[in-house]
């Protein structure tokens, strides 16, 4: 079972910025595209963005883009999320993922909270 180790969650004000990172463990070099879904209070998991790992191409959600950045340390296995001008609607549980040969392998989850 491979972990993902994601930290940087937190509680902001509305306006607010968070980064999210998440770590795949060393070693790993099948790694097709990493990224991140979140889980709303009460709601499905959603995409956000993700970032394939041969060429960094990037794809994000309408509600992602232009506030969120997803970026890459390849030597580190390793995706950042960066999320300025926070809003309430952005709080929920962030998950990030590796798709491994083809499989999405999850992390534990980190909590984002935005208050207005």
């Amino acid at each position: 079972q491979m972990l993902l180790v994601e930290s940087g969650g937190g509680s902001v004000q509305t306006g607010g910025s968070l980064s999210l990172s998440c770590a795949a463990p060393e070693g790993i070099f099948s790694i097709y595209h990493m990224g991140w879904y979140r889980e709303p209070p009460g709601k499905e998991r959603e995409f956000v963005a993700r970032i394939d790992w041969s060429d960094g191409s990037t794809s994000s959600s309408d509600s992602a883009k232009g506030r969120f950045a997803i970026s890459r340390d390849n030597a580190k296995n390793t995706i950042y999320l960066q999320m300025n001008g926070l809003e309430p609607e952005d709080t929920a549980i962030y998950y990030c993922y590796a798709n491994v040969l083809g499989v999405n392998r999850w992390g534990q989850g980190t909590q984002v909270t935005v208050s207005s």
